[in-house]
């Protein structure tokens, strides 16, 4: 019998053999802030989950039918003793577990840039956070860095001690970003940023992933997260900037097309408004931003003959990229003087004439130029419309 119990647990034991256990000794602050947290929570509920499993078992085993020594008291119904434990030991837990979650709560919030470097290590006055920029793709990993004017797919690097702080956004539908070794796990969405704080304690090579399922080259959006000294961060710096190559919009437009188990690649230089178009999802030519979108909005809008104009703004940029049900119509508002909208058949032929004009072809949904009419007969212009980006 006892080799047969020692047969069962061996799948236990191999299963076992093969976790990581980064997330209970991770090399970041704030990791191990989040680790004690849920130690602590952990062990509070054990109070009570421990000697209710003992009990369950002490009873089943006392009051079973062979033992004829247990005592028997069919009329009992209430015991205040008894009462007060089974209400105020729970109590008393919950009351710990809601203080300890709400200061855990705020002092790691995401969003709060960190105070210290270390348990006992206040952050010097003079140190400036790493800003690292992050966008999720389908299915790889962006990351810029703008004070060094680099960008890098699927690799992350940044050095020990220092504070890294990420803005973090989506270029189609959202994701994860996690590094269980630095920080807990971020939502990136389209069309929007979130903010994480962190910083590395130890250097050493760790993993960071998508924890949350997008699509079928999911399993492969993983990158390494290097935390280096400060030599070695800079060397890693003059690697990338020696690859040569710049990340343009061009090249980003291709670069975001789905792939699956991209290998690591670096650029030299990147556009400095790539994020921000990225960001506000017009880093396609002629694509209205969603930051130009929320001034209309805040100036009374379009109106109902503008809707067409905002169709650009889908979010899902995919979405009409050679897929069966085509392009949607988008059209153009055109403006003319009183004379000329009054009398439109005494227009000048040799004018744009004007039109609600579907834009086909690419399958991106572009304004056309705004074309306006002069009052004088013989002369044109052309203005750039304002929905363009």
């Amino acid at each position: 019998m006892s080799r047969l119990r020692t047969l069962f647990l061996l799948p236990l034991l191999a299963s076992l053999g093969s976790c990581s256990m980064v997330v209970l000794n991770p090399a970041g602050d704030v990791a191990e802030q989040q680790r004690d947290l849920l130690m602590v929570s952990t062990a509070l509920m054990l109070i009570v989950i421990i000697p209710v499993m003992a009990l369950t078992i002490f009873f089943a085993w006392r009051y079973r039918q062979s033992n004829r020594e247990a005592r028997y008291e069919p009329d009992w119904d209430h015991s205040t003793h008894l009462e007060l434990v089974i209400w105020a030991v729970p109590l008393l837990i919950i009351i710990c577990l809601g203080a300890v979650t709400w200061m855990g709560t705020h002092l790691l919030d995401p969003y709060r840039p960190i105070g210290r470097v270390a348990a006992g290590k206040p952050l010097p006055p003079d140190v400036r956070p790493l800003e690292v920029e992050v966008v999720a793709l389908d299915w790889k990993w962006l990351f810029i860095y703008p004070e060094y004017g680099v960008a890098v797919v699927n690799e992350l690097a940044a050095p020990v001690d220092r504070p890294i702080s990420f803005r973090i956004t989506s270029a189609s539908v959202m994701n994860s970003f996690y590094i269980p070794a630095l920080a807990g796990q971020i939502y990136a969405m389209p069309g929007m940023e979130t903010r994480l704080h962190a910083v590395i304690n130890k250097s050493g090579d760790y993993e960071g992933f998508s924890a949350n399922y997008s699509g079928a080259g999911f399993s492969g959006m993983r990158f390494a997260f290097h935390g280096l000294e400060d030599a070695g961060f800079q060397a890693w710096i003059a690697k990338a900037k020696d690859s040569g190559g710049k990340l343009d919009r061009n090249g980003y437009l291709e670069l975001e097309q789905p792939s699956e188990n991209q290998p690591v690649r670096h650029y030299a230089a990147v556009d400095s408004d790539l994020y921000k178009a990225i960001l506000n999802m017009c880093v396609e030519p002629g694509k209205m931003c969603m930051s130009e979108m929320s001034q209309i909005d805040a100036k009374g809008g379009l109106g109902m003959a503008g809707i067409r104009n905002t169709l650009p703004l889908l979010y899902d940029k995919f979405a009409r990229r050679g897929t069966i049900f085509g392009p949607a119509p988008s059209y153009v508002a055109s403006i003319c003087t009183t004379e000329e909208a009054l009398a439109p058949s005494k227009a000048d032929q040799s004018a744009t004439p004007m039109t609600s004009t579907p834009i086909v072809g690419a399958g991106l949904q572009r304004p056309l130029p705004l074309s306006i009419r002069l009052p004088s007969p013989s002369a044109t212009g052309t203005l750039r419309s304002p929905f363009n980006s």
